[in-house]
Order: C-alpha cells, then structure tokens, then sequence
C-alpha cells in the first residue's frame, strides 16, 4: 500500500494523526498532515509506505480524512 496526502488539501483537522499516530504527523512548521519521516518515500512528506501493521489505520485515516485530502493506493 502506498499513501499519497494532497497537502494543498489538507485542512488541519488532525483526524489522520489521532487515528493512525503512527504513520502520519503534523508538520510543525505548516501544520498540514505528513508522513512520519522514516515511513517517507524519498524523503517526501506527503507519500510513504505504511509497514503490514499500520496499513489498516493509514487506510481508515484515508476514508475519514474530510477534505479527502489522503488516497491509499494499494
């Protein structure tokens, strides 16, 4: 599974880093959503690769996210 964030849709609400604080993080800077840096594709906040124990909460971050700013490609 791979996880793609949009971040130019992200709307902070923080629903992705309280269901799944372990794949996904608020950027301190921007406070949009990002991935947790050793998940990171490429060093690239906003795509990572969630490990077999994280794909089931990064995958319900997706569907809930409410500006649908997150897509879980499998």
């Amino acid at each position: 599974m791979k996880i793609i964030i949009e971040r130019q849709n992200c709307v902070s609400c923080g629903t992705c880093w309280e269901t799944c604080p372990g794949f996904f993080e608020q950027n301190p800077d921007d406070t949009l959503s990002q991935v947790l840096e050793k998940f990171r594709l490429e060093g690239n906040p906003a795509e990572g690769v969630p490990p077999g124990e994280q794909e089931a909460c990064a995958a319900e971050a997706a569907d809930l996210c409410p500006s649908s700013a997150i897509l879980a490609e499998p």
